[in-house]
């Protein structure tokens, strides 16, 4: 019946994301964060099963967005044509700007 399948469902190509796509708005926002900021570094987070991939906008002070971007090559396009940093968060972690810029706005965290 295969109930039990070892066999994962992204092996067999059956999506199993809860989220949406990435949109011409994620990518307005994070043109729009590049734009308005200096500094600016893009963190890409690979897919998981409840979102797609995404990159982590941060700027010189530590204030960041995180936009759906679909996929690493899409990112990387992005990163190329603002001429911005792309670093894969999983290997880099994120910056400690970032979690002092967070400490210093706790309403961030009521969004």
């Amino acid at each position: 019946m295969g109930w039990f399948n070892r066999r994962s469902r992204a092996a067999d190509g059956t999506p199993t994301k809860l989220d949406r796509e990435a949109t011409r708005d994620d990518f307005a926002a994070l043109e729009a964060f590049v734009a308005s900021r200096r500094g600016v570094e893009f963190y890409l987070e690979p897919e998981t099963t409840a979102t797609d991939t995404t990159v982590v906008a941060i700027a010189h002070d530590g204030e960041w967005i995180r936009r759906r971007t679909g996929s690493p090559r899409a990112a990387a396009d992005l990163a190329r044509r603002h001429a911005v940093p792309l670093y894969e968060a999983a290997r880099t972690g994120y910056p400690e700007r970032m979690r002092a810029w967070n400490r210093a706005h706790p309403e961030r965290r009521l969004r």
